[in-house]
């Protein structure tokens, strides 16, 4: 520590708490070089003096521990500790996996204005209530959402810092955006429903790790138009002609200006919402000669089909054009934003053997 810092922190009797300090500096660690003064300065707690203090030129172990003896000297908290955390978590958001959540009135119930005070004020009573040892810190943003920060302890140990859940919120809405999550569900969604004033709350089966395209499907903001396609002749889609060199010959023009057009009608013009997998589960029954008792078990079959890809429904999208599949698509894997979701189970309806459906 700086000489003026071990002063400032003597005339205060102020000594910051050990693990204050080194979260503190873990979290200075995590942001790449040339953003940490731009993070610091979003934080609001060091002043514009003290920045100026800061060489960011030097190695990141040290830098760290400039921020963290700065953080002394103003008397850090774990509060202002986990506000930078979450203005880190809120700048590189998609590298958590985030779950979509759905709460529900109940039958007849009108939703009520939203006051964010009191929401906050139902949301820590509840948790606290059933939960001693809990951090937990709000930050609000300009689309209306709010970002919850929920560090968990017990009833006999303090919160773990490092592995804090994050909630995001948006007022007016049913929809909730939950990360790293174990075992504490029951405790946040009762917290949940209580401080917005809703009766219940399910998950939507929809999971990726860009929660900017989850918002996308839930509120409806992608162009996709699927289960809309009916084949029509293709005089009548206004393809624009090309202009080509008369020397080439295109073979089989007519299918991919068919394959284009399909295409289109399935997905839309305008970048697919950003996901990275989606699973379905398939449960199907052998279907044997009765006589024969071969492979007649009433048990069914079951396997899990996962399809990933850093963007899939844009490597779906691409795959007709590319000759790598017959166009349309098929619906179970053009289907995940108009379903907002991801999982899927896929099992047979009954006294329909050879048809299959998607599950709830």
């Amino acid at each position: 520590m700086s000489a003026s810092g071990r002063r400032g922190a003597l005339d205060s009797g102020f000594t910051m708490d050990e693990t204050v300090a080194e979260y503190i500096r873990r979290t200075v660690l995590k942001i790449p070089r040339h953003e940490i003064m731009e993070m610091l300065t979003m934080w609001e707690f060091l002043s514009k003096t003290q920045l100026q203090t800061i060489n960011v030129h030097q190695i990141k172990e040290r830098i760290s521990q400039e921020v963290v003896e700065l953080c002394e000297e103003n008397s850090a908290s774990i509060k202002q500790a986990a506000i930078l955390d979450m203005i880190y978590n809120h700048t590189y958001r998609n590298k958590k996996v985030w779950t979509v959540y759905q709460m529900t009135k109940a039958a007849g119930e009108e939703t009520d204005s939203f006051n964010l005070a009191d929401f906050k004020y139902k949301f820590k009573r509840s948790l606290r209530s059933a939960l001693k040892n809990v951090t937990i810190n709000f930050r609000e943003y300009e689309d209306n959402a709010i970002w919850i920060r929920i560090a968990w302890g017990t009833q006999y140990t303090k919160p773990n810092q490092y592995k804090a859940t994050y909630v995001v919120y948006h007022s007016q809405t049913p929809y909730v955006f939950i990360s790293s999550l174990r075992s504490s569900l029951p405790l946040l969604c009762q917290a949940l429903v209580h401080a917005s004033n809703y009766h219940d709350i399910h998950e939507m089966e929809l999971r990726s790790r860009c929660i900017d395209s989850l918002k996308d499907i839930v509120f409806k903001r992608y162009s996709q138009t699927f289960q809309t396609y009916h084949p029509r002749p293709l005089q009548e889609r206004n393809v624009p002609p090309e202009k080509v060199d008369p020397r080439i010959i295109q073979e089989n023009k007519r299918e991919k200006e068919r394959i284009q057009s399909v295409n289109q009608e399935v997905f839309g013009e305008g970048l697919q919402p950003k996901i990275e997998f989606a699973q379905y589960k398939l449960e199907t029954i052998f279907k044997g000669e009765p006589e024969m008792d071969i492979l007649t078990e009433k048990e069914p079959f079951r396997c899990v089909v996962k399809f990933s890809s850093p963007h899939l429904l844009e490597a779906l999208k691409s795959l007709a054009p590319a000759g790598m599949a017959d166009a349309p698509i098929s619906p179970l894997l053009t289907c995940i934003p108009q379903k907002a979701r991801n999982y899927f189970k896929i099992k047979e309806r009954k006294g329909i053997l050879s048809a299959s459906c998607l599950g709830p």
